[in-house]
């Protein structure tokens, strides 16, 4: 017969095993996220949400030039529109090109939101460009971007 101690430490044991192997698949999938994403990264995000081509007007992106705090960046996105039932922007789609998940932030509109426009405030790990893309409700797309320089401890960067 089996001490019933033994079974407790069996127990035991292979409980902190597996917290052990957890914890390392947890911190393998986050070292893997330490690469910085791309234009590309970027472009491709965007694109599998807003299908076409997108052209340059009607959006505009508001974000300080130089940011001495990367953690909380203000950004105010706007779209040019007249938001009625003929013409509206159905989607914004904002995405940092120098994070490691390049998609930020999707939004969706209705006609009776009277102003596409949103403020957010974004985590940037290092300097990069801002993009941003209105998706109108008849498939139209508009871009704008912005570079933002994140400095470190405010002395450059």
């Amino acid at each position: 017969m089996t001490h019933p101690r033994s079974l407790t430490l069996g127990r035991r044991a292979a409980l902190a095993r597996a917290g052990g192997y957890g914890l390392a698949a947890i911190a393998s999938v986050l070292a893997a996220r330490d690469a910085a994403a791309t234009p590309d990264s970027a472009r491709d995000w965007l694109a599998a949400l807003a299908k076409g081509s997108p052209k340059d007007g009607k959006v505009s992106i508001k974000a300080p030039e130089i940011a001495e705090n990367g953690n909380a960046v203000p950004v105010t996105v706007g779209v040019e529109s007249e938001m009625t039932e003929k013409s509206y922007v159905k989607a914004l789609h904002i995405a940092a090109d120098g994070n490691p998940n390049p998609g930020v932030a999707s939004y969706s509109f209705m006609p009776l939101a009277g102003r596409a426009e949103v403020q957010l405030r974004v985590r940037l790990s290092q300097t990069q460009k801002l993009v941003a893309v209105a998706e109108m409700n008849d498939g139209a797309l508009f871009v704008a971007s912005r570079e933002v320089k994140v400095t470190i401890g405010g002395c450059g960067g």
